[in-house]
C-alpha cells in the first residue's frame, strides 16, 4: 500500500477540514471525534469542494447544493447526490497521509 503525505495535524481543526489536490484528486481531510477522515472533495452533484461546507455533528453539507454526507463513511446522509469516496488515513511522522485504495 502506499501512502501518501497530505498534510500536517495542525492544520486540520474539528471545524475547518483541510483541502487538498493529490495526484491530480480534490480530497477533504476532517477531524471527527478524535480521529482524522479522507474523503473525495468534489460533490457528486455537480462541482462543489465540499471542505468549504458546513460541518457539524460529523456531517458535512455541500455548500451549493446542500447534500450533506457522514464524514467517517461518506454516506450521503441527504439531498441531491450519492456516496462518496473514503479513503484510508493515517498520521506517520508528523504528516496525514492517504492510500487511494478505498475503503470497504
Amino acid at each position: 500500500m502506499s501512502w501518501i503525505d497530505v498534510c500536517e495535524p495542525s492544520q486540520v481543526k474539528e471545524d475547518f477540514p483541510f483541502s487538498a489536490k493529490v495526484n491530480d484528486k480534490e480530497i477533504g481531510v476532517y477531524f471527527i471525534d478524535g480521529e482524522y477522515h479522507a474523503l473525495e472533495d468534489v460533490c457528486p452533484h455537480a462541482y462543489a469542494l465540499l471542505s468549504q461546507g458546513f460541518v457539524e455533528d460529523g456531517l458535512v453539507e455541500c455548500p451549493l447544493h446542500a447534500a450533506v454526507f457522514d464524514i467517517k463513511t461518506g454516506r450521503c446522509e441527504g439531498g441531491p447526490g450519492q456516496d462518496i469516496h473514503k479513503y484510508p488515513v493515517r498520521v506517520f511522522e508528523n504528516k496525514i497521509q492517504i492510500t487511494f485504495l478505498p475503503e470497504e
